[in-house]
């Protein structure tokens, strides 16, 4: 056999055998190309119909010149054009970049620059704080579209992207893309420094769907709502790719609004719904919750942070026939890592439960070596959905990935049987007094207290204590709370040294898109509480 036959024989072989993100759907559509995939509004999309749509975009931007390895940003809200984008950049190998539509122009700019997307594209409602980023970015963005979700005026040279996906040729494009190439850069929300760009692969992200669908009770059955942001990967690659990797119908919501939420579930019979504890918190507090039939859920989810044990409570008797699945993990990990089942939620409340399918985890002290069953570590991870490395950062990436195992910056315990326990993320970790003080222990016996709808623990500076542990606390509607109630109910819960030298009642505790509290806001706001 000659070198050039050898070639094309492994190049044919590769071909047949691959197995990426672009793939999933076609062999979907194959199967249930008439079933419904998605509902966005007044847009209904069948699995063949999503297809079509797919290779449009994909040959519409290989028109444009785009090629394997190269950048496409997309800052937009949900809708059923960004699936198309995943999907269709995908098949083209290109490495699609996820913006959160809440950043200002500087921070898009930066994102710009370090990715060098070399296209961009925006909503049309946010066109013009796209544009400022442009103009202050280095300007690789040379192809500039916008998605008419709203009718708003977009610049005059801005392309309408929608025609990418409406028109023009719906064959499939021939590129050959590896499992493992990068077809994903999601940047962190920079909480600690500048973010970081996490690469993922087609098989970081499918290892991660099949842990998803297995411990996570999903099927081809499902009909879901999409609510939370699809620029975070949990939404996109634990619910909305698995969704149609499987042939379940999604549906696509521009947000996370409690009445449009209830009353989706109701109209479309919906089955599946994610939300972190903050959304899941709002549905149960809206008038709407018990006026509307959601008989048809039958799966609920949560992360990002725990879900306080009163709520469980609450969430058990107002929704019985809803089985509650916890994810815990991190963009790095695709981002699913550990998962608490249906049967566990009340038993082994506040636990992020144990190693999902794909996944290995342990703690280890701060030389990496395994700490002792039930002392805290950090937690760290081996499991094919862990991440590519950070893009263009071989000195984080090393550290992330030290002596072989993703760590991932959180703190924790792992019982006889396997269990972990977030402890806390290092960051968030209250040091006062010589005493460490877990900000989720406080929130916990802080949500026991009636009245509590929300609240968040943090550390403010002190000049005695270095540290002082502080809690804002959102009361329900129509309740009023004081400091000293909040001292008495917890003076038989907790120790002295974790209770908090100030409490502080708000309206509304800050968000970020995705649902998560942005602790770092609170500690800005609250800095000089202590007089320092």
């Amino acid at each position: 056999m000659t070198a050039q036959m050898h070639t094309t024989t492994a190049t044919t072989i590769a071909t047949a055998r691959r197995h990426t993100i672009g793939d999933l759907l076609r062999r979907t559509a194959r199967r249930v190309g008439d079933k419904v995939a998605l509902i966005n509004g007044d847009r209904t999309l069948t699995f063949a119909e999503f297809d079509a749509a797919v290779n449009r975009c994909a040959n519409a931007l290989s028109g444009l010149g785009l090629r394997k390895g190269d950048r496409l940003a997309l800052v937009s809200h949900n809708n059923w054009q960004y699936a198309v984008l995943n999907f269709a950049t995908a098949r083209l190998g290109v490495i699609l970049v996820p913006v959160n539509f809440g950043l200002g122009p500087t921070e898009i700019a930066y994102i710009l620059d370090h990715s060098g997307a070399k296209v961009v594209v925006a909503e049309d409602a946010l066109t013009p704080t796209v544009a400022e980023a442009v103009a202050a970015s280095a300007g690789a963005a040379t192809v500039r579209a916008y998605l008419p979700m709203s009718g708003t005026d977009v610049p005059a040279d801005w392309r309408n992207a929608d025609e990418w996906m409406l028109t023009g040729d719906a064959t499939e494009p021939t590129v050959l893309v590896a499992d493992d190439d990068p077809l994903r850069l999601m940047y962190t929300s920079g909480t600690e420094s500048r973010p970081k760009g996490v690469l993922l692969s087609s098989k970081s992200l499918i290892s991660q769907y099949v842990s998803c669908i297995v411990d996570g009770g999903m099927s081809a059955d499902d009909i879901e709502i999409h609510s939370l942001p699809l620029f975070h990967c949990a939404q996109l690659d634990c619910f909305l790719s698995v969704d149609v990797y499987l042939g379940a119908t999604s549906i696509i919501l521009p947000g996370p609004d409690p009445v449009t939420v209830l009353a989706t579930i109701e109209k479309h019979g919906v089955t599946k719904l994610f939300c972190p504890p903050t959304v899941w918190i709002s549905l149960l507090r809206h008038p709407d919750f018990d006026t509307r039939d959601l008989s048809t859920l039958r799966k609920g989810y949560y992360g990002a942070s725990a879900m306080p044990v009163e709520v469980l409570h609450e969430m058990s008797r107002r929704l019985p026939d809803v089985s509650l699945w916890n994810f815990y993990g991190q963009t790095e990990m695709s981002p699913l890592a550990t998962i608490l089942g249906p049967d566990e939620q009340i038993e082994r409340a506040g636990s992020a439960g144990r190693a999902a399918l794909n996944v290995e985890t342990i703690v280890v002290d701060d030389d990496n070596n395994p700490v002792p069953t039930g002392e805290v570590g950090e937690i760290v991870h081996r499991s094919p959905h862990a991440c590519l490395g950070y893009y263009n950062d071989e000195e984080k990436t090393a550290a992330a990935f030290a002596d072989g195992w993703f760590h991932s910056g959180d703190l924790g315990i792992i019982d006889a049987d396997g269990y972990l326990s977030v402890v806390d993320r290092k960051k968030d970790m209250i040091k006062t007094g010589g005493e460490n003080v877990a900000s989720r222990e406080v929130e916990e016996a802080i949500y026991r207290l009636d009245g509590v709808a929300e609240v968040a623990v943090f550390g403010v500076p002190h000049p005695k204590w270095i540290e002082a542990v502080t809690a804002v606390i959102v009361p329900k509607v129509d309740v009023e709370l004081t400091e000293e109630q909040v001292e008495t109910h917890l003076a038989g819960i907790l120790a002295g040294y974790k209770r908090p030298k100030y409490v502080v009642f708000a309206d509304a505790l800050p968000k970020n898109p995705s649902g998560k509290i942005l602790k770092k806001n609170l500690r800005t706001d609250h800095a000089e509480i202590a007089g320092t």
